[in-house]
């Protein structure tokens, strides 16, 4: 409870400074106002239309993406399993590519088949890793091939796209809250209404899954079955999210790790990584429009974060002589 308290209070504080830092400082009392609608001058435009649905999507999409991460990470008990390392973000960004430049799609249309593809990636990957069962290094194994091959095809597409489709789907790929509006917070939050409370309804089974199949079902966890719903809700949220505002590199991957270092071994890394995320994401974007000369998508800056862990995490498995 303090390390969450802890997580939520850091939160607030970026929230606070997101709706209240840009071109034209307002103060806590005008962003309350906006806020609880009353007319405030320029800051009933700049807050409300502008900085208010920015900042609402970052912490819905980092929720998502932190809750959706651990979910993965804790039931195949490996660090690499995570949506953004075994190709379900991989498969979101190359319809979104493929609807942007081939199809010459946008907005809603673009989200949907983000979403599709999202679900149906992440079901290759079950089908293709199941051998009378899942393993974790198996799943991870045909994630990451299938994800090399799904940047491929993107790659092969974008090589061929018009500079104006081009901007459009880079963008896109890069992972930004740029131009978020209410059309974009509306699904993400439906999303997380639907498939956040499925996962924190299964938080215990999914802390016996860590212990391993065979002791899970020893005490009383249907696995295969906790497994396909514990996946159809973390893709979920994966794939809205995605949806939103594209595949933010590295908040799924991070953000359980630091959380299950934040809480220890024995509490539910869930509500942490969910807070951990929404951290990530207000805190990269913040760094991203204000740390530098030049604005950066959320993704760039997350990106920069998350490459060096992998790095490490590869190179301590592979010193120790432990299993991916």
């Amino acid at each position: 409870m303090l390390v969450m308290t802890a997580l939520a209070l850091v939160a607030l504080a970026l929230l606070a400074a997101t709706l209240m830092l840009g071109k034209t400082f307002y103060s806590p009392a005008e962003v309350a106002g906006v806020i609880l609608g009353r007319d405030v001058p320029g800051a009933t435009f700049t807050v409300g239309r502008l900085r208010l649905p920015r900042a609402v999507l970052a912490v819905l999409t980092g929720a998502c993406f932190g809750l959706g991460g651990v979910t993965f990470q804790t039931m195949l008990r490996n660090p690499l399993a995570s949506p953004d390392i075994i190709g379900i973000s991989s498969g979101a960004g190359a319809a979104a590519v493929f609807a942007i430049v081939v199809l010459g799609l946008g907005g809603t249309s673009v989200s949907v088949f983000a979403i599709v593809a999202g679900i149906a990636v992440a079901l290759t990957i079950y089908l293709l890793a199941y051998r009378g069962g899942v393993v974790g290094t198996r799943l991870v194994l045909i994630g990451i091939g299938i994800a090399a091959t799904l940047n491929a095809v993107t790659d092969y597409i974008l090589k061929t796209a018009p500079q104006w489709e081009l901007q459009e789907a880079m963008r896109w790929l890069t992972g930004s809250l740029n131009g978020a509006s209410w059309a974009h917070v509306q699904p993400v939050l439906v999303a997380c209404c639907v498939f956040a409370p499925v996962l924190l309804l299964k938080s215990r089974d999914l802390s016996m899954l860590r212990l391993g199949e065979d002791t899970a079902s020893a005490l009383g966890v249907r696995t295969e079955r906790t497994r396909i719903v514990l996946i159809v809700a973390a893709v979920g949220l994966i794939a809205f999210a995605t949806a939103a505002a594209g595949p933010i590199a590295f908040v799924a991957f991070l953000s359980g790790p630091i959380a299950a270092r934040l809480v220890g071994p024995h509490g539910s890394p869930l509500v942490p990584a969910a807070l951990v995320g929404v951290v990530l994401v207000l805190a990269a974007d913040l760094v991203g429009q204000f740390a530098f000369d030049t604005r950066y998508p959320v993704g760039v800056i997350t990106g920069a974060l998350g490459a060096p862990y992998l790095v490490y995490l590869i190179a301590r498995t592979n010193r120790t002589g432990g299993s991916l």
